[in-house]
């Protein structure tokens, strides 16, 4: 590793800014011992350990000369992307021996080629102004090699028809699909199976890791180690994809595509349509009955009585149960009709699949017969969710991962307890045999360059004040440090305030996510000079803005 990492080494030579790192070296020999060694590794490396490269390059070490695949998957897309757009291009051009990388985003991040034929004659735009972006994207996917909606740099991130053309999976006709070889999804997959190093982030490696082994198979190809940065993030992921999950969203979207079937017999038509509204009403009285948090967003725990309760000893449906009995019952009936078409019409046959799974989903959470899993529900802007997910996945990935694979590499600035893993190993299902730790030494000197403010007297954050008060707050900052910060904010509401009150009252050209894609606005930040950008929690971490910029 000196020989690449050391200060006459490659980095060194071809790295306009290297600066040398104890522990990066440390780590990356670290790294690659786990792989030689075939066993797990946990590494906790502070900011500015140079922890990127120091997994890259024993990981591509060893998957040229183990000849087998590794994966890399980072807590966000804007790390996914740093690694693709930046640190393997770095690498390709300088390592001694050629290797190839691909990366892999969720299918939701994807044009559908299908869908967007689809939608010329349908309609799915919310008003006149969107007529240009859909006619933009309808161009950009006819010569966009990767149908990445990260490409659109300058396109809004709330589309409101951007899910009724994306490749999500819940849609797909699979092989059946006339545009199958053409799809964004193939070629995604011919790329990664090519490759020796394929990148991709937490969410779709667990929705994989769920997957494999049941009727639908795998999305990920086939490998034999896995790096996972920003690990800290792992136990919460993998327990939102072993559970279960039903929102208003997902049975407005049944409803909606089974009115869009392309059935030509009028009466079958308007019979669906009838029922169509009838669930319709059904899940609006189902989703108001939820008292908890009413008018609020957030979680709010699901009673064990919430559906039935015992009635003089016997067992009786409440009225959000019986509001819940009758929404199935008009599901099934829905089920029933498609399925009549489902032999002839692949789009009637992954309909009936979708309903099916809504229907096994909703049942899971109501009954609430699984006693190891959390039941909530949760409320964001319009949306209502309810979950379920397993209070310990340590047996799950245990199972499912770290008995499966030689080498499984967690590495984060915070995975240590008071200087030890012991809780994070009990929480993931590590075995301690098999296992090896290391706290790598970061190179920068926090009480020198870091400062942490807490401003007195600051209301709570739902308070009405909160958001004023915190504005004069960030002002006052601005103006110390000429502009050239990151706002970052728990939740979209609150960005959206703290953005309007500010903005107004400073000088500095103020960005807020969501006005353009997520790396069109990081480029636009880091080419303006004193720029101020109000975002959430995808650039809480995984964002890389050198120099000037943010300092």
């Amino acid at each position: 590793m000196e020989e690449i990492f050391g200060k006459n080494g490659l980095i060194a030579k071809y790295h306009k800014d290297y600066e040398y790192r104890f522990g990066q070296i440390k780590m990356a020999e670290a790294v690659l011992r786990a792989f030689e060694e075939k066993k797990h590794l946990i590494v906790e490396a502070g900011t500015g350990t140079g922890k990127t490269l120091a997994y890259l390059v024993p990981a591509i070490a060893a998957a040229l000369g183990q000849k087998k695949r590794i994966i890399i998957s980072t807590g966000t897309k804007n790390l996914q992307e740093q690694l693709m757009e930046k640190d393997i291009p770095f690498l390709q051009r300088i390592m001694p021996k050629k290797f190839t990388a691909a990366y892999m985003k969720g299918r939701s991040n994807y044009a559908c080629l299908y869908r967007i034929g689809k939608a010329e004659s349908q309609p799915i735009l919310d008003g006149l102004d969107e007529m240009d972006y859909f006619d933009e994207i309808r161009h950009w996917a006819r010569e966009s090699p990767t149908g990445d909606r990260a490409e659109l740099t300058t396109m809004p991130e709330n589309l409101s028809f951007w899910g009724r053309i994306n490749a999500k999976s819940e849609t797909c006709l699979g092989q059946k699909c006339p545009d199958f070889e053409p799809c964004f999804i193939t070629r995604m997959r011919g790329r990664a199976d090519e490759a020796d190093i394929v990148i991709v982030n937490h969410h779709l490696f667990f929705a994989d890791l769920n997957l494999r082994g049941n009727e639908y198979g795998r999305v990920i190809p086939d490998y034999s180690a896995v790096i996972f940065d920003e690990a800290h993030l792992i136990e919460d992921i993998a327990a939102d994809y072993f559970g279960f999950q039903v929102s208003t969203f997902q049975i407005d979207e049944l409803v909606r595509d089974s009115e869009n079937l392309p059935i030509t017999d009028a009466i079958v038509t308007r019979d669906l349509t009838k029922l169509a509204a009838r669930i319709i009403g059904l899940a609006d009285q189902f989703w108001t009955r939820f008292i908890q948090g009413r008018g609020q967003d957030g979680r709010f725990p699901l009673l064990p009585n919430a559906f039935a309760q015992k009635v003089r000893d016997e067992i009786q449906p409440t009225p959000l149960g019986e509001a819940y009995f009758a929404l199935d019952s008009a599901l099934e009936r829905l089920e029933n009709a498609i399925d009549v078409h489902a032999e002839k019409m692949t789009e009637a046959e992954s309909l009936v699949r979708r309903v099916r799974q809504t229907r096994f989903d909703l049942d899971f959470v109501c009954s609430q017969a699984e006693k190891n899993y959390v039941y909530w529900i949760e409320k964001r802007g319009r949306g209502m969710f309810l979950r379920a997910s397993p209070i310990d996945v340590s047996t799950l990935l245990q199972e499912k991962l770290f008995d499966k694979l030689e080498t499984v590499v967690m590495t984060s600035a915070t995975l240590s307890s008071n200087g030890k893993f012991d809780f994070i190993k009990d929480r993931l299902g590590l075995d301690n045999s098999k296992t090896d730790t290391m706290l790598a030494p970061s190179s920068f000197d926090y009480q020198k360059q870091a400062i942490i403010y807490l401003p007195k007297a600051m209301p709570e954050p739902r308070a009405p004040e909160f958001n004023q008060i915190a504005a004069s707050e960030i002002i006052k900052l601005l103006n110390v440090t000429n502009g050239r910060a990151f706002v970052l904010s728990t939740s979209l509401s609150s960005m959206n305030a703290l953005y309007e009150l500010v903005s107004m009252r400073v000088n500095f050209p103020c960005l807020v996510q969501g006005s353009m894609s997520k790396a069109g606005i990081l480029g636009r930040f880091r080419t303006t000079p004193n720029a101020v950008l109000f975002a959430t929690s995808s650039f809480w971490q995984g964002v890389d803005v050198q120099g000037e910029q943010l300092s």
